[in-house]
Parts: C-alpha cells; sequence; structure tokens
C-alpha cells in the first residue's frame, strides 16, 4: 500500500477564482439553458395536463411523460425525482386519494418488446394500465411496471418492483415484490 495522499485544498483566491471561471464560462450557461428545458418539457407542460384531484403536493423535480393519461386523486404526494410514465399509445396511469409516493419511484404502463429485433428501441411497446389503490405508500426507489395493481391501503417496501397484483391493504417487499404482512389500521374493530 503506498503513503496516504491527502486532498488538496484550494485557497480562499483559489476558491473564488473556481467561481468566477464557472459563472462566467458559457459552457454552463448554454447547460443552463438545456436544463430549462428538460424541465419545462419533462414537468412543467405535461403537468397542466395531468388530471389531478384537491391538494396534490408534487416535488418541483418529478417527471411526467403522456400526462394526458395520469390520473391522480386527492391529496396524492409525490416525492423528489419520481417519474410517472403513461403508455405512449394506451397505457394509462390511475392513482387514488392520499397515495404516499416516497423519492425516486418510477412508475410506467409501457416497456419496450426485446425479442422482435434490434435494436430495442425501435421495437413496439407493450402497454397495461396502472392502478394504485387509496392510501397506499410506495417507499423510496420503488418500481411499478405495466399492469401492476396495488390495492388500497398496501404499503411497497424501499427497492421493490411490483408487477402484477399486491391485496389491498398488503405489505409487500422485494424484487419481485412478494406479500411479507397485512398492513392493521388503528380505525379498524
Amino acid at each position: 500500500m503506498g503513503a496516504p495522499v491527502r486532498k488538496k485544498r484550494l485557497s480562499r483566491a483559489g476558491r473564488l477564482m473556481r467561481l468566477l471561471g464557472g459563472a462566467l464560462d458559457p459552457r454552463a450557461w448554454a447547460h443552463a439553458v438545456k436544463l430549462v428545458n428538460y424541465y419545462n418539457y419533462s414537468h412543467v407542460v405535461p403537468l397542466r395536463q395531468v388530471t389531478r384531484g384537491p391538494g396534490c403536493a408534487i416535488s418541483p423535480n418529478a417527471v411526467f411523460s403522456n400526462p394526458e393519461r395520469i390520473t391522480l386523486g386527492a391529496r396524492v404526494s409525490i416525492g423528489a425525482r419520481c417519474s410517472l410514465w403513461a403508455g405512449p399509445g394506451t397505457g394509462r396511469i390511475t392513482v387514488g386519494d392520499d397515495v404516499l409516493f416516497g423519492p425516486d419511484v418510477m412508475v410506467t404502463a409501457a416497456g419496450y418488446r426485446f425479442n422482435d429485433g434490434a435494436p430495442v428501441t425501435k421495437q413496439p411497446m407493450d402497454e397495461a394500465d396502472i392502478e394504485i389503490g387509496a392510501d397506499a405508500w410506495l417507499a423510496a426507489s420503488v418500481i411499478v411496471l405495466p399492469g401492476a395493481r396495488i390495492g388500497a391501503g398496501a404499503i411497497i417496501g424501499a427497492g421493490a418492483l411490483v408487477r402484477g397484483e399486491i391485496p389491498a391493504g398488503a405489505i409487500a417487499v422485494g424484487v419481485p415484490a412478494r406479500v411479507v404482512g397485512q398492513r392493521t389500521r388503528a380505525d379498524s374493530p
């Protein structure tokens, strides 16, 4: 093992010069324009087409695709960096009232075929509607695939991959998601 190496620290003047160089670099401003364009076509414009119930809280960096086929119930909360991609043809995403999306959740109602030739992006897509019942919670980094049905009150653990059906009130985890428990509610007898 070699001798330990320490990170070189810039002086105050060095940090100031780095700041000025970055602020005056035209490449940084060109990149800023690209970021604004991306934000506009992935969030600002699509959000106007998403059907939303009252009281929705949507992170400013959530991304929507084919928003005319996305319906959010009342008081839905969508966390940071979530992506909701309805299908380009028919695939719909329907989310019930009071659903909570943790950060980095991906819901897609379409996926490319992969055995019809190459390249994959030139192949047709398979689409299927997705339904997420009221009061469900999708924890961080959950992926929901086309055709999934998540029942009311279900909890999907962090990092799970949902395909098929998760029953109402179930607690599901893993890849693929499997039921490991049942939610108990304080207001039930």
